[in-house]
């Protein structure tokens, strides 16, 4: 009967009957999307939520599954990718592929000094092991620019606060090649063909991107 849901994976089909998976048919594969979001405060990095709070997936209407890559913590706010790539994905939050991220954080106890900064370049120990060293600069006295290619949980907060400075604020200025550049709290954008090959390409094992720079 059309329009009815098939919940037995055992269930025969002719190959005539029209189905469906997600709304989307059998056969044709959706259209690969990415869309860049400025994920503002108290919003969740996840597809849904038992606690019925806000999600990032909700910011952004599309017909089909959108899917966060990685996370932001929900006090975290800047850029964050969202996607129906489930390989994509992978390669940019697996750490074989070293993707850098970005972050601009707000920091107590200034002003950081030059040997915090020669701490967090070296790399830092933590509870689940050293971090590798980290591209950092000071802005402000009280504001740091880090750049990580690891995906630890909290890690950018843990690692300043292993220097002895608590995050106050902290947001994600760049993924990758993309930057945050002028979106909004809450606005979010699709990404076009060029942005996607710059990010497939920064999505490449570094050995890999060493070679394809190399032979330019």
């Amino acid at each position: 009967m059309a329009g009815t849901a098939v919940l037995d994976p055992a269930r025969e089909v002719s190959g005539e009957e029209a189905i469906e998976v997600d709304g989307v048919p059998v056969g044709e594969a959706p259209e690969r999307v990415v869309y860049a979001l400025n994920k503002p405060a108290g919003i969740v990095s996840t597809a849904s939520d038992p606690q019925r709070r806000p999600t990032v997936v909700s910011l952004v209407p599309h017909e089909g599954r959108l899917y966060p890559v990685g996370r932001l913590d929900i006090d975290t706010t800047g850029l964050i990718l969202l996607t129906n790539d489930g390989e994509l994905a992978h390669r940019l939050t697996h750490p074989r592929f070293e993707v850098e991220k970005t972050y601009r954080a707000v920091v107590s106890s200034p002003a950081v000094r030059e040997s915090t900064l020669r701490a967090l370049r070296r790399g830092v120990e933590l509870d689940d092991g050293v971090t590798a060293p980290a591209r950092v600069r000071r802005l402000r006295a009280d504001t740091l620019e880090l750049t990580i290619h690891e995906g630890r949980k909290r890690q950018v907060r843990r690692m300043c606060e292993a220097v002895g400075h608590r995050v106050i604020r902290l947001e994600r200025v760049r993924f990758g090649p993309l930057e945050l550049g002028g979106l909004g709290p809450g606005d979010y954008r699709r990404l076009g063909a060029a942005e996607l090959r710059q990010l497939n390409a920064a999505a490449t094992e570094p050995r890999a991107r060493r070679r394809a720079s190399v032979s330019r």
